[in-house]
């Protein structure tokens, strides 16, 4: 689904300093910034080793790499930033979490052709794959994003019921090698 480790930098990136992006601000007056990762992990504290090296890539990859990707699509993210943060609410997950997977997917919507990506098979900002699942909603709905976050925690807890022994970060981690 997503190079989990383009993933881990974007994550590393929209959490760096927890207070300047928009992302890692409070949910809500009771929930401190620093405090709220969701149930299913701190993805801030996670390692990274950060997007993926390749001949044609040398520039634009590891951490810095990923740092660079994630920062051309703050500006994409920003008018979802209160839909994120109340499906993040809703579903328990943190809002840093599905805004990396929305710029690591469809960089904010910023490349879709009317939802769509370039194939046509997958839509939406989380881009789910129309063979997998039936799309709901708009491509950048609140319906739409709750599915989205609805499959993800689904694929988590699938994940930390056949490896019941491993950590959070590892659950979180495997439903990215999935």
């Amino acid at each position: 689904m997503l190079s989990s480790i383009l993933f881990w930098g974007l994550v590393a990136l929209i959490g760096t300093s927890r207070g300047s992006y928009p992302f890692t601000q409070s949910m809500s007056p009771h929930l401190h910034p620093r405090l709220y990762h969701g149930c299913y992990g701190d993805i801030l504290t996670m390692e990274t080793s950060g997007a993926p090296c390749d001949i044609t890539r040398l520039i634009n990859c590891g951490i810095r790499g990923s740092e660079m990707f994630a920062e051309m699509d703050l500006k994409a993210l920003k008018p979802y930033q209160v839909l994120i943060k109340e499906v993040g609410l809703r579903h328990c997950v943190d809002p840093a979490l599905i805004a990396a997977i929305i710029s690591r997917e469809s960089h904010g919507g910023a490349v879709l052709q009317d939802g769509w990506d370039h194939t046509g098979l997958r839509f939406g900002l989380m881009q789910l794959d129309k063979k997998i699942h039936h799309p709901v909603g708009t491509w950048d709905s609140k319906e739409h994003l709750l599915q989205a976050v609805g499959i993800l925690t689904d694929k988590i807890k699938a994940i930390q019921k056949k490896f019941p022994t491993w950590s959070v970060a590892q659950h979180l981690k495997g439903f990215f090698l999935m």
